[in-house]
């Protein structure tokens, strides 16, 4: 899914790591996300990818310890000026404890000295070089200092060890940049809980009643609520694929789990921080905090197995016939309480003439503050990458033509800022 940066400028700092070659990769993503990327690269950064590749991928002049000039704006001074965010991957050990220091020895520190927006560091060295106590001191002096870091990943690194200090994926680092480039102060912080995906009730061990649901409404949905800031916790069946690592993701398998887990993360949602540690406690948080919401996007089953059986059901035993009994499944939204948090509900419906009804009785029947109603023409309108729908309230409908998922995500968003208003 493609976010627009359109107009975001982003400064890249690249220092002396052997994974210097996956800045490449981040700085075409902030591009073809529509951003302007400047690089600035330290002098052992240079060592492993040159000047010139970064220039023939971001079509701007490159500013190193040679290149630098007085006489325009490729200095440590002026580049900042012109950029939103500096994104620094990979930082070494080296670089990462001269900036806790306010060591400026090398253009590329001098750069992040005079930088005076948000800046996000992803650490790229060997295991025991971040675990030495004066690096882990310099990361947590960074992050007191609202320094965005990016946590390295757990693998093989490039000097045989295994261990934690392989520079995070340029698709995480990409993330954390647009959550700094987009974030929204109404939802910056805000629990939100998602739900996605089709619920599978089992009928033995090999088979299960679903749904055509993809899950990609929910899953654009949480990503464009990660991007403005809020703290997610998405409950779905479609996994969690393409989502950053930090999104609190709940995997569950039937409508009963759907449920469960949902009343759950709702209350724990009413109450703090859904982190995991929150999430796996009973404990009271007595925080302040802003009103959540609930985007109730998964299609629940509406009827499951009676008997769901063990092993599996055999043709033979079963003969030409079958007759599968089903019982009625809980009601998630009839069940939940919805004092003190916003609850939006999806409803999709292949009723031409009916749906747009049915879609307006849920404010009433579930007590849904808003509906986001979809017309399907029939299965093949299921996983689609474009979706258009109409946003209820008991005020007034706004439609919003077909689109893309994570477009018109930012654009519910912006409809569901009001509830709260």
């Amino acid at each position: 899914m493609q976010f627009d940066l359109t107009g975001k400028s982003i400064l890249l700092g690249v220092t002396g790591s052997i994974a210097a070659y996956k800045a490449c990769d981040l700085s075409r993503r902030l591009i073809k996300a529509g951003a302007e990327v400047h690089v600035v690269m330290s002098p052992s950064a240079t060592r492993f990818v040159s000047a010139l590749t970064f220039e023939a991928l971001t079509r701007n002049p490159v500013l190193t310890q040679e290149s630098e000039s007085w006489s325009s704006d490729l200095n440590h001074i002026e580049i900042g000026k012109q950029c939103d965010l500096f994104v620094i991957a990979p930082a070494t050990a080296n670089s990462i404890n001269k900036l806790s220091k306010g060591i400026a020895d090398n253009i590329l520190l001098e750069t992040a000295l005079a930088f005076v927006g948000k800046i996000i560091v992803a650490p790229a060295a060997n295991t025991q070089m971040l675990k030495n106590h004066y690096t882990v001191g310099s990361l947590k002096m960074l992050a007191v200092n609202e320094y965005i870091i990016v946590q390295p990943q757990e693998k093989q690194l490039a000097c045989g060890e295994t261990g934690s200090g392989a520079l995070a994926e340029p698709e995480e680092i990409y993330l954390q940049a647009v959550q700094a480039l987009l974030e929204d102060s109404f939802w910056k912080d805000r629990r939100i809980v998602v739900t996605g995906g089709g619920t599978r009730e089992k009928i033995d061990e090999v088979r299960y009643l679903s749904n055509f649901s993809s899950g990609k409404m929910a899953k654009s949905l949480v990503l464009a609520l990660y991007a403005r800031g809020a703290d997610v916790c998405y409950i779905t069946t479609a996994g969690a694929e393409g989502l950053p690592s930090d999104v609190y993701v709940i995997d569950v398998e039937n409508s009963q789990e759907m449920h469960d887990y949902t009343i759950d993360a709702i209350r724990v949602a009413k109450k703090g921080k859904m982190s995991k540690a929150t999430m796996n406690s009973s404990d009271p948080i007595h925080l302040i905090q802003k009103e959540p919401y609930l985007f109730m996007v998964a299609a629940v089953s509406d009827y499951r197995p009676k008997f769901p059986q063990d092993g599996k059901l055999k043709k033979s035993l079963l003969g030409e016939s079958w007759s599968l009994e089903l019982t009625q499944t809980d009601d998630i939204l009839s069940s939940i309480n919805r004092d003190g948090i916003q609850v939006i509900a999806f409803k999709a419906e292949m009723d031409s003439q009916k749906g747009l009804d049915n879609a307006k009785a849920l404010l009433d029947q579930k007590g849904a503050n808003a509906v986001c109603y979809n017309y399907l023409k029939d299965s093949n309108s299921f996983g689609t990458d474009e979706h258009e729908v109409i946003f209820i309230t008991k005020e007034s409908e706004k439609p919003f033509t077909k689109t893309d998922k994570l477009s018109l995500s930012f654009d519910i968003l912006n409809e569901a800022k009001e509830l709260s208003k």
